[in-house]
């Protein structure tokens, strides 16, 4: 099996947070799932800016479970989004539906968008450019389709997160393969296989044909192990991590160390 197919058959089994944040296709539920989103990650609403578009054209690539989706077509944008997979697609439609928004949402891939050049005032992905095989050809994708002066917002792993060292530890060091490296764990162990994480250097590379670029990362719930995120990796060890962990010599010593690259540019 190819990549693509092998990170596509990982992604219809169940969308980014399906299992632990949404308790039912209803009103209700996705409003509970939009709110669990935003309290965990609160920064993506800063990040977004979801109110400043509305009347421009805004493409989100990888729209999940729909939580950004919606509030971009709140907004009164003209919405485009894809996904590679049709589970994706059909709770994204269904979550507008039930809210009355429209939109222009097809399954797709990010390596070869189907939109024609300079086209989208916004392009918008969190956390979904790292799980394609070919992350610089998406990247070169999304500004392709960029008018000039149009913007980037995209969200992907960064390389040295406590994450990846929590990762590193269990499945290196407690394993007696100290040799593995934070590119392998995260490929292995974390979502589906081949993710990848950035140095915030090898981002801008990712971007590098872009007119302006800025890169900061955040500490994530997950580096924090404040959620119940990370089910994959559950047990006794999580559980005594979890009330071990020192979070606020993390926050106070190592801020820049967190797992979500947060990526603004222009084209």
């Amino acid at each position: 099996m190819m990549l693509k197919d092998e990170v596509r058959t990982f992604w219809e089994r169940a969308s980014c947070g399906e299992a632990l944040y949404l308790a039912e296709n209803s009103i209700e539920g996705f409003r509970g799932q939009m709110e669990q989103r935003y309290e965990l990650e609160p920064y993506i609403l800063d990040f977004a800016s979801f109110d400043a578009w509305k009347g421009k054209k805004v493409l989100e690539i990888g729209v999940g479970l729909g939580a950004d989706y919606q509030r971009f077509a709140e907004s009164g944008a003209a919405l485009y989004g894809i996904d590679l997979t049709e589970r994706a697609v059909k709770f994204a439609k269904e979550r507008l539906g039930l809210f009355g928004l429209h939109s222009n949402i097809e399954v797709g891939d990010a390596e070869a968008l189907r939109f024609a050049d300079s086209t989208f005032d916004l392009v918008y992905s969190w956390g979904v450019i790292h799980h394609s095989p070919n992350t610089k050809q998406a990247a070169g994708e999304i500004l392709r389709v960029l008018r000039p002066g149009g913007k980037f917002k995209v969200m992907i792993y960064h390389k040295f997160s406590f994450v990846g060292y929590m990762l590193w530890i269990r499945y290196a060091l407690l394993k007696f393969k100290p040799w593995m490296s934070l590119a392998e764990i995260y490929s292995k162990y974390l979502e589906s296989p081949g993710t990848k994480a950035y140095t915030t250097s090898d981002a801008k590379k990712l971007f590098d044909s872009a007119s302006r670029i800025s890169c900061r990362t955040v500490l994530t719930h997950g580096d924090l192990l404040t959620s119940d995120a990370g089910q994959r990796h559950r047990g006794l060890m999580l559980t005594v991590t979890k009330l071990l962990w020192p979070r606020s010599l993390i926050q106070k010593f190592f801020p820049k160390h967190g797992l979500f690259m947060l990526i603004e540019g222009e084209k």
